[in-house]
């Protein structure tokens, strides 16, 4: 059996609480460049092109809380916070920057709600960038998907529906995020960790969904302008087809943001542009973090 070389193998525990799962590829003397993953994903979604990017960078993959690898353990009153857990993920994010020790700030590239919790991160944590890529990100309101809020209004419903009937909603859910139809083996990765033998089950999907349902931007949206006035290097790659979030939400960010930030939109891609357009993404991927190093 080949190697899994992105396996997350390392881990970070903070809290007592929260179990982060990691790993870092590519050469330790180059510059440091972090994926982060959304809602409902894991890094797995970054890992060709984190292979792809270890040639020239170090680069990091983490597994944020109750998502893939990682774990929270036992329950506490985040979770009933509103966008507690967000807020909680930019906490935990900056401490495992903190926790890597890295030698020079990070090319940071985050997709779905991990834009706002590096947002966040940025702006209430202190975290240092060298660079910010934000891929099909959750950062602008307005907040809650209709599903979203159907969930929350309903966890304890969810919470009984039958395995075999359950797993036919997460593999729907999962597949209305792409433009083109998915591969078995993609939507097989993107939802076994939320089936009844995944590691963070029915259970973690319904949590994961109900505290989307919740989230929210007001305490950081405001302060967006900071960053553009930063002339820290901002791009933003957004699929037209989103239908998650659509493609207007782009420009109102690149408007929040200003500066000069970058917006670079592309045909034929919903939200996993990873798996719509990978071989464009990676190329604006590499055009962005070739500029910025110059």
């Amino acid at each position: 059996m080949a190697t899994d070389v992105a396996a997350l193998t390392q881990s970070f525990s903070y809290e007592d609480r929260y179990l982060i799962r990691w790993t870092r590829l590519g050469p330790p003397s180059a510059q440091p460049l972090v994926f982060i993953h959304g809602t409902p994903w894991s890094s797995r979604l970054w890992v060709p092109f984190a292979l792809a990017l270890s040639q020239t960078y170090h680069v990091y993959l983490f597994d944020n809380p109750g998502y893939g690898a990682s774990q929270t353990l036992g329950e506490g009153t985040v979770e009933q916070a509103e966008d507690g857990p967000l807020t909680k993920q930019a906490e935990v994010f900056a401490a495992l920057l903190k926790h890597w020790r890295l030698d020079k700030a990070p090319h940071v590239i985050a997709h779905d709600n991990a834009g706002l919790v590096s947002l966040r991160a940025m702006l209430t944590h202190g975290c240092v960038y060298r660079s910010l890529c934000l891929v099909d990100v959750v950062a602008a309101g307005p907040w809650g998907s209709p599903f979203f809020q159907l969930v929350s209004r309903n966890s304890d419903v969810f919470d009984q529906i039958p395995a075999g009937m359950f797993e036919g909603i997460v593999r729907g859910f999962i597949r209305s995020a792409a433009f083109k139809p998915l591969t078995a083996s993609a939507e097989d990765m993107l939802a076994t960790p939320w089936l009844s033998d995944g590691i963070q089950g029915q259970k973690g999907f319904i949590r994961q969904l109900c505290q989307a349902a919740k989230r929210h931007s007001a305490d950081v949206e405001p302060r967006y302008g900071e960053i553009g006035k930063s002339n820290l290097a901002v791009k933003i790659i957004w699929g037209q087809d989103d239908q998650w979030i659509p493609v207007e939400r782009a420009e109102k960010l690149r408007g929040l943001i200003g500066g000069n930030t970058e917006l670079v939109t592309v045909e034929e891609a919903g939200h996993l542009i990873h798996l719509d357009q990978p071989e464009r993404l990676i190329s604006e991927l590499m055009l962005f973090l070739g500029k910025v190093d110059g």
